[in-house]
Order: structure tokens, then sequence, then C-alpha cells
């Protein structure tokens, strides 16, 4: 089947880390005056198992931030340096420069730019003026895996080019201080920053045969009537979040029959399947993954570690977990994976991996 080959998968961190207790307690200091149970606060952040997470920000900046312009700008400034960071590793790894690439995706749904930050990084990066630019904003979470599959989609078509996907994710600019409800508070103890680049490129590109893995094809799936199950409710105050307790079950009762609607039509079947990379989209997401699919515990090992060590960065997550899965294991050649991630729609995108 036609596909392409990813050559090299890097992220990038803000420089500002902090363990999820020293986090936790600048939370209740902001909500104590206002919250009647703080001790729910607390109970919240630790449910969500993340041991810490990388901020855009100092910590001690986040009360400065007293409207949607000020967080949005800083959206921008550190979306763009970690963007640049991200891409610059990734190329490196590739053995390619800037001027090689013929196609930018950029996904976020963490802050919005026009000129969007793919073309802030043309002059910082150097990339060529005839490149194509594809921004994507809305996918949330989904946004990861469905880029890898548009990529894919794009280098069908056209294999002797280089494609490369950055995701920029900055959750906690989009903090409600005032906003009191469940999903926020679980936002607020579950959501961190970062950025993630792929470098892909067709079959007949001369870099092809040095690649980490191809992907081999993808299938979407939209869920009917679910628009208010996940998503942003975006107003003055910037983006608040929409989260409803019913996200795991929908996992949980299509992801079995999604995933076998993707691979019956390739005559392949789950048994095959060797290696999961899948969103870190919080414990009871994780869990309902692992009940659908009949996972074991040692197959999302490093989605696990991947939420505790950095937390949940929405479009950007499960890039965080390939880039894991391509530098910590080594499958068989030929092993047969699948990467995944739900998102706001109520969505899923799946992806097939061969090494």
């Amino acid at each position: 089947m036609p596909n392409m080959r990813i050559t090299a998968v890097k992220t990038a961190l803000p420089p500002h880390y902090y363990d999820q207790e020293t986090l936790l307690a600048a939370f209740l200091e902001n909500w104590s005056t206002q919250h009647f149970n703080t001790r729910r606060v607390e109970q919240l952040h630790k449910a969500v198992r993340v041991g810490g997470r990388h901020l855009a920000l100092p910590i001690e900046e986040y009360p400065n931030l007293l409207d949607f312009t000020a967080a949005n700008n800083h959206f921008i400034r550190v979306g763009t340096e970690l963007g640049e960071l991200a891409i610059s590793r990734a190329l490196a790894a590739a053995g390619l420069t800037a001027a090689d690439v013929d196609v930018l995706f950029f996904v976020s749904v963490t802050g919005v730019a026009t000129p969007s930050i793919d073309a802030k990084l043309m002059n910082r990066l150097g990339f060529r003026s005839d490149m194509k630019r594809v921004p994507i904003f809305g996918l949330g979470c989904v946004a990861g895996a469905a880029g890898l599959g548009r990529v894919h989609d794009y280098l069908v078509g056209h294999p002797n080019d280089v494609a490369v996907l950055l995701s920029v994710e900055l959750c906690s600019l989009t903090l409600q201080r005032q906003d009191l409800s469940i999903p926020n508070m679980i936002a607020s103890g579950l959501f961190g920053d970062g950025a993630a680049a792929v470098v892909a490129v067709g079959e007949q590109h001369t870099t092809a045969e040095r690649g980490l893995v191809r992907v081999c094809g993808s299938r979407s799936r939209f869920y009917p009537d679910t628009e208010g199950v996940m998503g942003w409710e975006i107003g003055s105050d910037g983006f608040k979040i929409v989260l409803e307790a019913t996200v795991p079950a929908l996992a949980e009762a299509h992801l079995a029959d999604d995933l076998d609607a993707f691979l019956t039509p390739l005559d392949l079947t789950r048994s095959q399947i060797t290696q999961w990379v899948c969103h870190t989209g919080g414990p009871k997401v994780i869990a309902a993954f692992q009940s659908a699919l009949g996972l074991k515990e040692a197959d999302l090992e490093l989605t696990h570690q991947s939420l505790a060590t950095v937390g949940n960065l929405s479009s950007a997550s499960v890039l965080f977990v390939l880039a894991d899965t391509l530098e910590q294991r080594t499958p068989e050649p030929g092993a047969l994976g699948v990467l995944m991630a739900m998102g706001p729609g109520f969505c899923n995108e799946m992806v097939l991996l061969k090494w």
C-alpha cells in the first residue's frame, strides 16, 4: 500500500518545570477564598496521576495574565520559540534543512494568530518562499494523530517531497482562574505545555531508506451528535474548557469496532498489532483504551510514562509518545503499530505504523 517514512520526531518543552505539589499549592492559594471545598481540588489533581509539568511562563507571572490578549500574546511568542526549537531538532536528526521542506502542517488549539505560527517561522528557520503551509485549528487532542494522517495523504500524492508536522500547545495559558467547575479543576491538574515536530518523506525521496517507521494509512471517525462532549467555549476571557464525564465511556464503546473497521480492509487483525502509541488523555481515558482493545498494562507503559512526566499536552501528546516509542522500543522489522488519539467533535483518528 502507498505509504510514507517518518525520519525524525523531536520535542521541545519550556524551561519552567514544576512538580505537581508546587502547582497544586499555587492553585489552592488562588482558589482558597472562592472554592468552598479546596480538598476536592487536591483530590482531582492527584487523581490525574501527573507528576509535574512544564509551563510557558514562570509560575509567578500567571497572576499578571488579566485578559485573553495578554495570554494570547504569550502564546504567539513562546509558541513560536518552541516551534522553532522542535523543528530545528527534528530536521537536524533527519539530516535535512529547512530549505528541503516542501510542506509544513501546523496544529494547535490553545491560542490564535493570523498570520499563524507557521508563517512566523518562515524567516526564522529559512523555509523556501514556495513552501506550502497548512495551519489546522480546532481538532484539539486528536490533532497530532490527524495531522500525521494528513501528512500521509499529502506524501502519497507527492512521493518525492519532505513534510513537517508541528504541534504547539500551551495549555497553561488557557487557565480560567475564576472558573470553579469540575472540568476546569481537572484541566488545571492535567494539562501541560510543549511542542513536537515530525519530519516525514515520501517513498521516492532520497532519504526514505533512513526512515524510522512507515505510515501506511489512517482512518478518521466522527461520532454524531457529540459536539458538546469536549472542546472550548471561546469568549472575552479566552478559552473555557468543555469536558464531559462521558469521554471514557465513548472511547470504550467505540474503539474496538473502529479499529476493526480500519484493519479489516487491509487484511489485518488486532492480534497482529504489537505497538500501541496512544494519547495521554488522562487515567480514565487510558483505561478505556486498554479495556476496549484488550491491551495489557505494558502495552500502554509509554503513554502512562508520558502522562506522569509532562501531563496531557493536547495535540502534542501522542507525538511525544511516538518520540518515546521510536527511542525506547526496537520492534522486529515488519512489526505493526497503531497510533491513536481522540478529541473534540467528538472523534478519533487512527494511524497504521510499520517498522
